[in-house]
């Protein structure tokens, strides 16, 4: 494994599918009545996050507090970010109180791979979300998810995603999940297409190793997921599409739509979802609907990552590797 984890573009095959494998051996503890591991014990962990969250955050602390860290969490708002300090002048604090390892998410893109660069700071960082740039971990966990439920729970393990079709639905232009997910899909050997409005198709996509449609119902009968992005108002600075009851009734995923997918095609969002219009709560509330395992599949996918960087390569649960492989 590689010391940071800033993009999902990093990852070779093979560390991709060794994080899905350790997060496949982290599932098996949440089934434990204690769901915890020592793994982590004595190390300190600093959650940095500049913009709000909720999943990811708390999908991280879970994470941390299951491998037995110490966890710090650092919120921008009310801290001495808000007075105008610098990312350096954090990083600094942070290393002179001996963190281990930092997760960050920041609005700005690129921040994290300034952290890690800089000289900042002597400890892995891990991206969890930059700007419109990458969400790295949320990417692991789709494709964890997609594993799962496409290939197996136990038929999955050592393989990718290849010959798999996914379809990812919505505002591109902005959405670090679809840039990520694109990077890592086509890593694990998936085929994927994006389908959005003409106006929020990021200006050079056809570099980007993926199909491009905007037509959502000629996708649906040859898809085996579809993932559904949020609209994200709080980014837009301009009309990106005429009405929401417009861009529902060309891009949204109600019953109908679902309905035209094949049997074993699921459906995920990466959250939190406007339902109503980008997914209708009937497709939301279906059993085709990952959303809530994907949640779930965070804190294993995370547990793995952090494991990774910070305890070694070798599998943390089931020891079945001998020693110099």
């Amino acid at each position: 494994m590689m010391r940071h984890l800033i993009s999902a573009a990093d990852l070779t095959r093979d560390d991709a599918v060794l994080i899905l494998d350790t997060a496949e051996e982290m599932a098996r503890v949440a089934d434990r009545p204690i769901k915890k591991l020592p793994a982590l014990r004595g190390r300190t962990i600093c959650n940095l996050f500049f913009e709000d969250s909720t999943r990811t955050r708390i999908s991280f602390e879970a994470a941390e507090k299951r491998l037995s860290a110490d966890v710090i969490n650092f919120a921008a708002k009310g801290s001495s970010v808000s007075k105008g300090e610098s990312l350096k002048d954090t990083a600094q604090t942070l290393e002179a109180m001996g963190v281990d390892a930092v997760v960050i998410r920041h609005g700005a893109s690129g921040a994290p791979y300034r952290l890690a660069t800089s000289g900042w700071i002597d400890a892995p960082v891990i991206n969890a979300g930059d700007g419109t740039h990458q969400h790295p971990t949320q990417a692991l966990l789709d494709a964890f998810t997609m594993r799962r439920r496409l290939v197996g729970r136990d038929a999955g393990i050592g393989k990718g995603l290849d010959g798999k079709r996914v379809t990812i639905v919505g505002d591109v232009l902005h959405s670090r999940v679809a840039r990520s997910n694109v990077d890592l899909l086509h890593t694990l050997g998936a085929e994927v297409t994006l389908v959005a409005p003409p106006t929020l198709v990021p200006v050079g996509v056809e570099s980007w190793p993926c199909e491009v449609s905007y037509d959502l119902d000629s996708t649906l009968t040859k898809s085996d997921a579809v993932m559904m992005l949020r609209v994200q108002r709080e980014r837009m600075n301009a009309a990106f599409f005429p009405t929401e009851r417009e861009y529902s009734r060309r891009y949204g995923l109600d019953g109908d739509r679902m309905a035209k997918m094949p049997d074993h095609a699921i459906v995920m969002h990466p959250g939190p979802m406007v339902r109503g219009m980008e997914i209708t709560a009937e497709v939301a509330d279906s059993e085709r609907c990952t959303v809530i395992e994907q949640v779930a599949n965070g804190v294993h996918t995370r547990m793995a990552v952090l494991y990774l960087l910070l305890g070694g390569n070798e599998p943390a649960v089931t020891h079945t590797r001998t020693e110099g492989n």
